[in-house]
């Protein structure tokens, strides 16, 4: 016969897995535990977690991702930075706006950084192309030490930490770019059309073509810096060397160095504001040396072009440029809000945080 427990009596076992049991769900929905504070934690729709999150400071979640007050501040300082402003010299109003954009920019920045993961393979990013984007960054700044505390203010700890953050940006340009490439085409037909009808402010200014050899403050002394074109002015005048070769051997501009230092077609609006003053008042074929807020140059004007109407023939490129630019401006911004509608269930915006 099978065995059976006696009427009236139960297995410790049983007895203790019900015991179990029940202080779970005493903790649960009961007396409101620990256990249950920690099942609400761990979902992150539930009113514990938002309040966890909160009380960290975070104004936003992208699919999880968190984002915090520091990271909105420092996108705040960073885009008020490339306006000359700082969040003190704006109105109350004024600064809301421009935290509303710079939060807007850090949600595509994660809705993006999902989506390029989300693709195989990913764009592709080198070296090269940092080190462009980077020299670019350079350029804005006198010293190293001005740049390290710009870095600095921006929460970027170092050099290791810029790069990667510049190679995801220019991994997400790319993404961006496969998605609207079709919705920038320009066709000569458009562009002469826009031409046609803007002709009258389409003439062209005054230009020079100039060469120049340069060396940065940033990696150079102003005297020893000076010193050095100075000896490479009184070696191209005396005919010891030319130009093409000093620009080999000494410029700092790796885009011009291996072009015997040629710098093209320049119109003032095109340069930095202080070295168009100095190269415009050279007279052609007179090399001279030129300080600029960057640095020291050895320049030589060697051709001027003034002041003219110009050719569709002449402008097709300049034309097809600028309204590509214009296209993919629009485009971008319109891929970018279909992406936030189609994704919105992934998005969630603490906005009691942004007004405290």
């Amino acid at each position: 016969m099978p065995f059976m427990s006696r009427p009236g009596k139960c297995s410790p076992r049983l007895a203790l897995s019900g015991l179990v049991i029940a202080c779970i769900a005493a903790g649960l929905f009961v007396f409101r535990g620990p256990l249950r504070h920690r099942m609400a934690l761990a979902n992150p729709g539930s009113q514990e977690a938002i309040a966890s999150a909160k009380a960290r400071g975070v104004v936003a979640r992208v699919f999880q991702r968190e984002i915090t007050r520091s990271q909105l501040e420092r996108a705040v300082r960073e885009r008020l930075w490339h306006e000359g402003k700082t969040p003190e010299s704006l109105t109350p109003e004024r600064l809301g706006t421009v935290r509303r954009a710079a939060l807007d920019d850090l949600i595509d920045h994660e809705l993006l950084q999902a989506k390029i993961m989300a693709t195989d393979p990913h764009p592709e990013v080198t070296g090269g192309e940092i080190d462009e984007r980077l020299r670019g960054l350079l350029s804005r700044f006198v010293s190293k030490g001005e740049m390290e505390s710009a870095m600095k203010s921006q929460g970027i700890a170092s050099e290791r930490e810029l790069r990667r953050r510049l190679a995801a940006r220019i991994r997400q340009e790319k993404y961006v770019e496969l998605k609207i490439g079709p919705a920038v085409k320009v066709d000569d037909a458009e562009a002469r059309k826009w031409f046609d009808e803007n002709r009258a402010g389409l003439a062209l200014p005054e230009r020079v073509e100039a060469r120049h050899v340069f060396l940065p403050a940033l990696d150079h002394p102003p005297q020893e810096a000076k010193a050095k074109l100075e000896a490479a002015l009184a070696d191209l005048t005396s005919g010891k060397m030319d130009f093409a070769t000093l620009a080999a051997q000494l410029s700092e501009d790796p885009a011009t160095k291996d072009k015997g230092g040629a710098l093209g077609w320049m119109t003032r609006e095109r340069l930095p504001a202080d070295f168009a003053a100095a190269v415009f008042a050279l007279p052609s074929n007179k090399p001279a040396l030129v300080r600029t807020r960057l640095g020291w140059h050895l320049v030589e004007v060697t051709g001027r072009k003034p002041a003219g109407p110009r050719a569709f023939d002449d402008a097709r490129e300049e034309v097809i440029a600028a309204l590509q630019a214009v296209k993919r401006r629009q485009a971008a911004a319109d891929f970018r809000k279909a992406l936030r509608r189609t994704e919105a269930a992934g998005i969630e915006v603490f906005h009691d945080m942004l007004d405290e």
